[in-house]
This record gives structure tokens, C-alpha cells and sequence, in this order.
């Protein structure tokens, strides 16, 4: 049976750093999808999904200093997949990396990437994936143990195998961005990444690289686990936040002991990376 879809436009003042804060939170009531707009952005949940109270109940909507509204739309069944493709291009990241859908030709390029987004977060057309990426390519993988928060389509877990990674853990907290991944390792065929959901760093283990694109309140409360659990000599590269809260971020770093290396800024979104010294 086809699935009914809700869409909910938001309009967030201010937006930075609410929108993020609030994609989070949704997220964790049910929502699949979401898409930036100028005002806020637009979230999408299928329609047995949707939970009014639940909604009202979030504590982000209690903070008299944000003004946050929203309307309600069905959107009804369609392809989704068929939607998808006519819209996901393929994306080249440097010269060596290509993002490409299984139905793409081929281009010879170093790290051929093939996902099947599924509405989930990382095909290479968001700033903060981007930057991920280029620090990732320009980052030594090989023998590495890889964490990655918040992995979305799995795509930067990906392209860490491809580089040779030992072995890496990719985690969300959403359950279908944890089954995007797994079908997309399959299309790439890797062997040395297991997915996971969740929304805390996993305990027990220690990593040579840390990746981490998830916004800014998340890594602030995050990093310190980070930090605990980074090998010395190992790199921790975060993105999800904007340029006016890197101080922030540096800040939380440096109390742990991390060592701000460089950043890079795309429309005002950042990617930042750290060593453990």
C-alpha cells in the first residue's frame, strides 16, 4: 500500500541555531526527511507517523526566545525513488572522488561512491558533507579505526573504507538512515564498516579518526566523549554548525585537550578538525 506523507513548513526565528536543534528533535519523534528553505525548512513524515502532541511537547518550542510556527500538508502517494532520481545528480568532490546513484554512468575517477539516498542525509550536496569529504580525502585512512556520527547514507564510512580504513563504526539515531547505510554498503561493496543506531559516542573502543557532522549542540555536549575515546596522534573532524560558533567549538575542544589543526567555510557553514595530542 502506498504511503501518505505529511509536509510541515517551518518558519524558525532566529534561525541559527534553532533549525538544527529542531531537525534534531523532530528526527527523534519520527521524521525521515528534511529541506532547507529560507525562512526554515520543510519535514516530512509519513502520515501514521505524525504525532501532534508529541510535537507541541518538545522543549525547543517552550523557549520564549524563538519564534517557531508551521503548516500542515498531505502529500500524497507517490515515487519517491522515481522523485529522487530525476533530482540527485551526480557530485565530484576534488578530483579524485565522485557521489554518484547506481543508475549514473561511470566516471573513472579514485573513489567511485554509489548511494541510493532514500531521503536520508549525505549524497554531497550539502556544505557541511562536502567539507567532510575534502578533509576525509586529504586525511591518511589507511590501518585506521573510524567512528562516524551521524552517518546519514553512510557516505563519509564509505569513503573511509575506500581509503583503507581498518575497520569503521558508523552510527545515527535514526533507524532508516541505519538501513540507507547498510544498503549502500552494499552497492559499494564494503566489508569493514558496521552500522549502528544510536545517538551516543559507543563505549568500549578507541579510534584513530573521529567524524562527526551533526550541529552545533550535539557536539558541544559530544566532544568531551570524543576526546576520551581518540587515540593519541588521532584526528577528530566535525562539521554541522555555522562560522559564528567556532569559537564555541574550539573552546570545548581545548578543554580536553584538543588541538585545533584548520577549518574550512562554505555559505557560512563550517568543518573544522583536531588532533589529540
Amino acid at each position: 500500500m502506498s504511503v501518505v506523507y505529511l509536509k510541515l513548513n517551518f518558519n524558525i526565528s532566529p534561525i541559527a541555531p534553532w533549525r538544527d536543534v529542531l531537525i534534531a528533535a523532530l528526527g527523534e519523534i519520527g521524521f525521515e526527511s528534511f529541506e532547507n528553505t529560507d525562512l526554515g525548512f520543510k519535514g516530512y513524515i509519513q502520515k501514521p507517523e505524525f504525532d501532534l502532541v508529541l510535537l507541541n511537547q518538545l522543549s525547543i518550542l517552550e523557549n520564549n526566545d524563538i519564534e517557531i510556527s508551521w503548516e500542515v500538508s498531505e502529500i500524497q502517494p507517490q515515487n519517491w525513488n522515481e522523485t529522487w532520481e530525476k533530482n540527485f545528480k551526480p557530485m565530484k568532490i576534488g578530483s579524485d572522488c565522485i557521489i554518484r546513484a547506481h543508475f549514473h554512468e561511470k566516471i573513472e575517477v579514485k573513489y567511485d561512491l554509489i548511494i541510493t539516498p532514500k531521503m536520508s542525509f549525505g549524497t554531497g550536496h550539502h556544505e557541511t558533507t562536502r567539507m567532510m569529504m575534502s578533509f576525509l580525502l586529504e586525511t591518511d585512512c589507511t590501518e585506521k579505526t573510524v567512528l562516524d556520527m551521524g552517518t546519514g547514507t553512510g557516505v563519509l564510512a564509505i569513503l573511509a573504507d575506500k581509503k583503507g580504513a581498518k575497520n569503521v563504526l558508523a552510527v545515527d539515531f535514526d533507524q532508516w538512515c541505519v538501513e540507507n547505510t547498510n544498503e549502500n554498503l552494499k552497492l559499494n561493496q564494503s566489508k569493514n564498516i558496521v552500522a549502528l543506531k544510536g545517538s551516543e559516542v559507543p563505549k568500549g573502543a578507541s579510534y584513530d579518526l573521529i567524524l562527526a557532522n551533526i550541529n552545533r549542540n550535539v557536539l558541544l555536549v559530544q566532544i568531551s566523549d570524543y576526546a576520551k575515546q581518540l587515540n593519541a596522534g588521532g584526528h577528530l573532524i566535525m562539521s554541522g554548525f555555522y562560522n559564528k560558533d567556532l569559537n564555541s567549538i574550539q573552546e570545548c575542544c581545548a578543554s580536553v585537550h584538543l588541538k585545533f589543526i584548520r577549518n574550512f567555510e562554505e555559505n557560512n557553514w563550517v568543518a573544522a578538525s583536531f588532533s589529540k595530542q
